[in-house]
């Protein structure tokens, strides 16, 4: 008698095997500021590594409400998609071991080690080089400084203008994730959406030049999007407040009229610290 015809599992998607997937904590990573648990999900034959960060461990901020962190992460990558660029892993708000939180799924980078000095560098002089753009000097100590550089990388230049869209408060070097396929991912994206201007990043290099086309399709794609009554402004006013989705909007028609990558605006420190 022959063995039965074995049945693979049906495809599901990332997105449907985090928010329906059952987690299990594996550890957790501690040199976060919030709680951040290493977890694997799954569902119907399928299993992937995440995160999994849940209210209840967030740490208070005196300019965001509290217990927010969580729903921020998710419209980031609600605008990732919806600009067409994937730069934010696939990220759900679900049930958890501890409470309501975000689940993301994790991104392994190659060697098991994000290489951020393809990125990010520090270099003696007044000129980043070649296939660099400069950011601003930098203490390292002795009384010394030196040039902080990013790569001049279309997948940067990319992040940089979703972080102006999301205003986010904190683009760090160690948030920016090589993927081994040559994707860049990035993370952490909790303190975003605030009414109030808190663009603080790392990718400067290209503050005041023309935004590139593909960049102002997008931005012309996202403000059809937000529309009122659309999908995705139904799905955001889940997660964000309906002020800063009209600062959202704002956003998006202020880089639209303008054609032209964010400058600081003075107002608040432009760098996060620490960088990385």
């Amino acid at each position: 008698m022959s063995a039965p015809e074995r049945i693979p599992p049906r495809s599901v998607t990332p997105h449907e095997l985090l928010a329906k997937g059952e987690l299990t904590v594996r550890g957790q990573v501690r040199d976060a500021s919030n709680a951040v648990l290493y977890c694997t999900v799954e569902y119907e034959g399928h299993s992937a590594a995440c995160v999994y960060k849940p209210v209840a461990g967030e740490r208070p901020l005196w300019d965001f409400p509290d217990g927010t962190l969580a729903q921020r992460e998710v419209a980031a990558y609600e605008l990732s998609e919806a600009m067409g660029w994937g730069l934010v892993p696939p990220t759900v708000l679900r049930d958890g071991p501890y409470g309501p939180g975000m689940c993301q799924l994790w991104i392994d980078a190659p060697d098991g080690e994000a290489d951020e000095s393809a990125l990010l560098a520090l270099v003696e002089g007044e000129e980043p080089g070649p296939g660099w753009k400069a950011v601003g000097y930098a203490d390292v100590g002795e009384d010394r400084t030196a040039l902080l550089v990013h790569a001049d990388d279309e997948r940067l230049r990319r992040l940089a203008v979703l972080d102006a869209v999301i205003n986010n408060g904190d683009r760090k070097g160690g948030h920016l994730l090589p993927a081994a396929d040559g994707r860049l991912y990035a993370i952490d994206h909790g303190v975003t959406f605030n009414a109030d201007d808190k663009l603080r990043t790392l990718l400067w290099g290209w503050a005041g030049e023309p935004l590139p086309e593909e960049a102002m399709e997008a931005l012309r794609r996202l403000s059809a999007d937000l529309a009122e009554g659309s999908p995705l402004a139904g799905r955001l006013a889940e997660l964000i407040t309906p002020a800063e989705i009209d600062a959202l909007r704002e956003r998006v028609a202020e880089l639209l009229r303008t054609g032209r990558h964010r400058e600081p605006s003075g107002q608040w420190p432009a760098i996060p610290w620490p960088p990385v």
